[in-house]
């Protein structure tokens, strides 16, 4: 696998933990949120505009990702990667 591979697996796969960690995050802010600092709605609505900024990110890198994929799926000396 080359560097290029390594990279990319890198990148997916850091978005794909930060879709998790949002996730999460939303779940238990739905769920549970007396977890919240000082159970402040103040703090209630940053968490969520925290989490959801987290989503809305790693789901535009996971489309971002999604359409560069067709050059990482054979060896990177075939066709011209975009960068």
């Amino acid at each position: 696998m080359s560097y290029k591979n390594h990279a990319f697996d890198y990148m997916k796969n850091k978005a794909l933990t930060d879709r998790s960690k949002a996730m999460a995050s939303l779940e238990l802010l739905m769920d549970h949120a007396v977890g919240i600092g000082d159970h402040s709605t103040g703090d209630l609505y940053k968490e969520l505009d925290a989490a959801l900024d987290t989503l809305v990110d790693a789901e535009d890198r996971l489309d971002i990702l999604g359409s560069l994929s067709e050059y990482y799926e054979g060896p990177l000396d075939e066709g011209n990667p975009p960068f």
